[in-house]
């Protein structure tokens, strides 16, 4: 009896363990099956997600959470996250989107040629997430105010109605394009060109608006790798506001190719806003400079900068600012750009010959538009790039960048890499002999701001030295006892030695290695002859609003000097 009890005891604790094994093999594999079938779902809907935007007409993102209130263009309901397009502004949940995308047209970038030239086309109505503080075009009180898909938006003029303010008239009106029709570049204008380049016709003017006096079309240029990720954010809202033909992404077009749409517009009416660093900026110019070589000198536009780089010190002399993070609204950049004033800006060739070598090797040729130097500043840069290539993740923000900056300036401070540059060069400004005081750097400048947002010609007190300009084939030259020196100068505690201005300048390294820059692009260069000549002018716009003080009295003393120089 007690070895049946015991048997029977053997047994049901070996079913409650085994039923202890089952159940903890449940809880470890269940959970990971579940994970595993959620991932090849999500993995199966994002392949469906991607393959429905690759082939739509629509440029749709994706986005994991809308920034403000939205609701799908389908089903009407309240969506946190979804798919929205850049270029007419849908918003739908990711199980509408195949449905959005067969009922919705997007924004034409061309129409449709239905017989005839047009010269206007009706507006374009998409219901709902209008913009916030938005006002009704017949009733005149404020847009999208309840919490659900309500009122109509045009997605060229981005004028709003409410539903009840909506009537039939108004689906046939003809569009005024807004705010920014002399900016934007229609549908129809480019229709009406296509078919005259087919019937081989090339006299655009009496093409609406081609002929009308006020417009000046904008083509905007955007580096997406410039800044902390603000060029992808720009383009989208560019492109809501524009024809989205007019708006390129440099990494994927180069700017020789999206400059020939100049070609297709008004000669000397075209203005090209660059969304990027000094470095992108001088890319675009050399692009512009080849469109002068193939004959097309009426086609070239002018240059607007908005900043999304790390020095932009052309962007800060022409008063578009240091820098750019989303402050300024992108209907305020376009109402600038309308209203900038056109100057010219020199361009310098930078020609760089190796001593020795029997003189074989072809000489390096740059482009300038900013500076050229050798010595500390240039050292800063040369090592902040051999950083930043090391280690590209780690350079996300301006903050980090001038951090890394303010490192190698200590370090050089202590070190000293560049001392005794007077005695390892030889300087020649037009032609004269320059006798070097103890310099470490030489600084050669054809704009008024260096190092970030330092005005270095200038400099502080009331030296009488001749104010510097973009456009006088004059480069100013200067010199830095080391990086300790550049900062005083940067904080206004000093000012840099005065060598003098020129037309020609030449500079000779007798001797050693040194660090050289043109531009912000350093690199170490042997015993060569640097020569600095004047190259072409390039049409930019300068931004007269926001400036400092310093800005202004600048700008008033260079008009009293060109006022003095005419009545001369």
């Amino acid at each position: 009896m007690e070895g049946m009890e015991s048997e029977s005891h053997a047994a049901s604790s070996g079913l409650a363990d085994l039923s202890l094994v089952f159940w903890t093999l449940c809880s470890v594999i269940l959970p990971v099956l579940i994970t595993l079938w959620c991932s090849f779902q999500r993995s199966r809907r994002q392949v469906l997600i991607r393959d429905i935007f690759r082939k739509s007409k629509h440029d749709w993102h994706y986005t994991d959470l809308f920034g403000q209130p939205s609701y799908c263009c389908v089903c009407a309901q309240h969506i946190l996250q979804g798919a929205f397009c850049n270029c007419c502004g849908l918003r739908v949940s990711e199980g509408c989107l195949k449905k959005a995308d067969e009922l919705f047209l997007c924004k034409e970038i061309m129409m449709r040629s239905s017989g005839g030239v047009h010269s206007s086309m009706p507006h374009h109505w998409i219901r709902g997430n209008v913009p916030l503080c938005s006002c009704c075009m017949i009733c005149k009180q404020q847009c999208g105010t309840q919490p659900k898909l309500c009122d109509y938006r045009c997605v060229w003029c981005q004028h709003t109605v409410h539903d009840e303010c909506m009537v039939d008239g108004l689906k046939t009106e003809e569009c005024t394009l807004g705010e920014f029709r002399d900016l934007i570049i229609p549908p129809y204008y480019l229709s009406a060109i296509n078919q005259m380049r087919k019937d081989k016709r090339n006299s655009y003017e009496k093409v609406v608006p081609y002929c009308r006096k006020h417009w000046m079309p904008v083509i905007v240029l955007a580096n997406t790798r410039s800044g902390n990720n603000m060029g992808e954010t720009l383009l989208g809202e560019f492109k809501l506001l524009l024809n989205p033909v007019q708006v390129f992404d440099l990494s994927k077009t180069a700017p020789a190719k999206a400059l020939q749409l100049c070609t297709l517009l008004p000669c000397n009416a075209v203005r090209v806003l660059v969304c990027g660093g000094d470095g992108t900026v001088g890319w675009v110019l050399d692009a512009i400079d080849d469109m002068k070589i193939k004959g097309q000198e009426g086609s070239i536009p002018q240059v607007a900068i908005l900043p999304l780089g790390t020095g932009n010190d052309l962007s800060n002399t022409l008063g578009w600012g240091a820098g750019y993070a989303g402050e300024v609204p992108v209907e305020q950049i376009l109402r600038n750009v309308m209203e900038a004033d056109g100057i010219k800006l020199d361009r310098w060739k930078v020609q760089i010959t190796n001593k020795g070598y029997y003189n074989l090797r072809k000489p390096k040729v740059f482009t300038m538009n900013n500076y050229f130097s050798i010595g500390p500043d240039a050292l800063m840069a040369l090592n902040f790039h051999a950083h930043r290539e090391k280690t590209p993740s780690l350079f996300s923000s301006r903050i980090i960048n001038k951090a890394v900056y303010f490192f190698y300036g200590t370090k050089d401070c202590l070190v000293q890499e560049c001392k005794d540059l007077n005695k390892k060069v030889e300087l020649e400004l037009d032609g004269e002999r320059i006798e070097l005081p103890n310099l470490e750097g030489i600084i050669v400048l054809n704009i008024g701001y260096w190092g970030g947002g330092c005005r270095l010609w200038e400099g502080m007190g009331d030296e009488p030295y001749p104010l510097a300009r973009n456009d006088d084939g004059l480069l100013e030259v200067v010199g830095v006892h080391g990086s300790f020196h550049c900062a005083q100068i940067q904080v206004k505690l000093a000012n840099p030695v005065r060598l003098g201005q020129a037309h020609t300048v030449r500079l000779i390294l007798k001797s050693s290695k040194m660090p050289m820059q043109v531009d912000g692009e350093p690199w170490a260069q042997g015993p060569c002859t640097v020569t600095i000549t004047h190259k072409t002018h390039a049409l930019m716009l300068c931004h007269s609003g926001d400036q400092t003080d310093d800005d202004a009295s600048s700008m008033s003393e260079q008009d009293h000097g060109r006022e003095q120089g005419e009545e001369d």
